[in-house]
Formats: C-alpha cells, sequence, structure tokens
C-alpha cells in the first residue's frame, strides 16, 4: 500500500462512535488508517451510566459450559476502538473483512509513528459535546485493563 494512502489518525479528545464510522467510510474507500491514542478517544453519556452499560455485556453468558464459552467482550482501549469500527463495516462479505484488515490502532504512541503527521476530524471532535463525557481508558479500567492511562 502506497504512502498516499494511509491515514495516520490522532484519536485524542474524538467522540469514539463519530470517529469510528469515519474510519469505516475510509477503510471501505480503499485507505490504510493507523490510529493513536485510543485510550484518549472519548464517549458521550454520564461516567456510570456508560460504564455500567459496557459491563451489562460482560454478564452475557451462555447455558452451554458458560466458563468456557461465551461472547468474549474487549478490555483494553484499542481493542474496544478496533471493535466499534467492526461493526460499521460489513465483515461478513470479503469486502468489509479486506478493509478491516487495512485498520491498525494503538494505545499512545510508538516510537516508530512519531516523525508522522497526524490528522483529527473536525465533525468528531469534542467541543460537539455539550454533556459529560468519559474516555476509553477509564471505561477500560473499570472493565479490568491493566495497561497504564497517559
Amino acid at each position: 500500500m502506497s504512502e498516499a494512502k494511509t491515514l495516520y489518525v490522532d484519536a485524542t479528545n474524538q467522540i469514539l462512535g463519530r470517529l469510528a464510522s469515519i474510519i469505516a467510510k475510509k477503510l471501505l474507500e480503499g485507505y490504510r488508517v493507523i490510529v493513536v491514542n485510543a485510550e484518549k478517544a472519548v464517549v458521550s453519556g454520564e461516567r456510570l451510566r456508560v460504564i455500567q452499560g459496557y459491563k451489562l455485556l460482560e454478564k452475557v453468558k451462555t447455558h452451554y459450559n458458560p466458563y468456557k464459552t461465551g461472547i468474549r467482550r474487549p478490555k483494553s482501549p484499542h481493542n474496544i476502538l478496533k471493535r466499534t469500527v467492526r461493526g460499521m463495516l460489513p465483515i461478513e462479505k470479503p469486502r468489509g473483512r479486506t478493509a478491516y484488515k487495512r485498520l491498525r490502532v494503538y494505545n499512545g504512541l510508538p516510537p516508530e509513528l512519531q516523525d508522522k503527521e497526524f490528522i483529527r476530524f473536525e465533525e468528531a471532535d469534542i467541543s460537539r459535546l455539550k454533556g459529560k463525557y468519559i474516555t476509553l481508558g477509564e471505561i477500560a479500567k473499570e472493565l479490568g485493563w491493566k495497561g497504564v492511562v497517559q
């Protein structure tokens, strides 16, 4: 993939849902998307309500051997962001599957990407929110993620 078709996105203070939908659209257009600072993306809503919503997904179990099988939910910020983007892609079709393979998400800023120019999407900026919000890093900590929130 050429360097011209690669987007470097900084997720700091970007709204998760809006950011994910823009990224999904770019992936389907053929871009390779690399997202950094996933733990600094935000989810709108009151802190306790958002955390309880994510924890509610953890309680979903199967009757068949619930300790071994069941729904695996992402706990780290980069996996939560990747899963959100995946939900907006036609993953059952080959087009969606190849688009998803062009996505890379990182917590923090990796050393090999220090000198890159990052873009931010104005329509996904935190300034559009009027109410409360919580970062993905804080949500992940509540879910049991053992990483470091920078």
